[in-house]
């Protein structure tokens, strides 16, 4: 097939159908991109606004094989697919970005810490097992951060593993406790030609309870040569990867000054939301143009910005409500992206609220009102 991108015909094809894949509707939309999405739950948040949805698994090889028999480029919003059937429809000429083996690669975190490591990539040290028993077996300074090798998502499959009693059953990998000062985040795309460019630093604060990112700032609060290094990399990762797409680079920036990989995710990700405010080019913006070898977007902040993720309060499970959200209207620089999602449950991403401003102080400032003010019960 040989359509172009922005004829009426031509099939984008996404594997997954939650609220990145939403944000990327969005955006597709000011290309007039169609997007054709799927997802095994019907009420997924692209169900209702995709050009077209399929409601299937996206681990299951015939209905991937069946859905994207007709596309012209397949793109994921989640590396929990089938890959063997990806790589048969490269062979059948079907552009897939990023690329199958890539996919193989990130999905198995084990196989991912090993490319680092292959590659001269700086990240912790760690040890690959094949089950609890063998984690049992070792000889382990504890506590290790244990993390399951295949299926973890949203802070799920990761813990901080204080004896071999409570490790995880399958396979799994132990990386040391890295004394770090901050989490950083660089996002990076790279398009056929090999054009690269990266979002500027982004810094994480994590729910200790939930496992995930619950608040992030952009710019970081480091040095400009901590940043520039970052950055570097990144660009090296995925140059290494020979990945086409964007690629969010996870970071401990640890206590004397060195940055060690912590994850990579070859999509748009949760430390990219507030580009679309934030920045001249959005991180979706950015994914559309880096798959379709489109020249990549500027992405020069526009202003300091600030992303709270709004995730279901615990202790309630049912439809929805959204306390306090007419409240924070009011606030300045306060922009909300509900997701769609009609049942909530405890610590369910259910959203996202950015925060812009002038400094980075009056944003958290803001941020921190928003925080107490907006709840997501049912």
């Amino acid at each position: 097939m040989n359509r172009r991108w922005n004829s009426g015909d031509f099939k984008l094809g996404v594997l997954g159908g939650g609220q990145l894949g939403r944000m990327l509707i969005q955006e597709a939309i000011d290309l007039d991109v169609h997007l054709h999405m799927m997802d095994e739950d019907p009420n997924a948040p692209c169900a209702q606004i995709a050009h077209s949805f399929t409601c299937a698994s996206i681990t299951d090889f015939e209905a991937v094989m069946a859905f994207g028999k007709d596309k012209d480029l397949i793109t994921v919003e989640i590396e929990n697919v089938n890959i063997e059937a990806l790589e048969v429809l490269e062979k059948k000429g079907i552009k897939i970005y990023p690329q199958p083996r890539v996919l193989r690669i990130i999905k198995d975190k084990g196989i991912q810490k090993q490319f680092y490591s292959e590659h001269s990539i700086p990240t912790a040290p760690f040890k690959l097992y094949d089950n609890a028993d063998a984690v049992a077996r070792d000889n382990i300074n504890y506590p290790v951060i244990q993390k399951m090798r295949t299926g973890g998502y949203d802070g799920k499959g990761v813990q901080m593993l204080k004896s071999a009693s409570t490790s995880f059953k399958g396979p799994n990998l132990c990386e040391s406790l890295i004394d770090f000062d901050k989490e950083l985040s660089i996002i990076v795309a790279r398009n056929q030609n090999g054009s690269m460019h990266c979002f500027p630093a982004v810094e994480c604060e994590f729910n200790p309870e939930a496992n995930l990112v619950e608040y992030l700032f952009s710019p970081a609060n480091v040095s400009k040569e901590t940043e520039k290094e970052a950055m570097k990399i990144a660009e090296d990762v995925i140059q290494k990867l020979d990945m086409i797409g964007l690629l969010a680079v996870e970071f401990f920036l640890c206590k004397n000054g060195e940055l060690l990989v912590n994850e990579v995710a070859p999509r748009p990700h949760n430390s990219g939301h507030h580009t679309i405010e934030c920045c001249n080019t959005s991180q979706y913006a950015q994914h559309l143009r880096s798959i379709l070898n489109l020249p990549l977007g500027d992405t020069d902040l526009l202003h300091p910005g600030a992303m709270i993720n709004l995730l279901g309060e615990k202790g309630f499970e049912g439809p929805a409500i959204y306390e306090g959200l007419h409240k924070i209207l009011s606030l300045p620089g306060v922009h909300p992206h509900i997701y769609g999602k009609s049942h909530t449950k405890p610590f369910r991403k259910m959203g996202h609220i950015t925060i812009t401003g002038n400094s980075l102080q009056a944003v958290k400032n803001v941020a921190d009102q928003v925080k107490e003010i907006i709840k997501v019960k049912a």
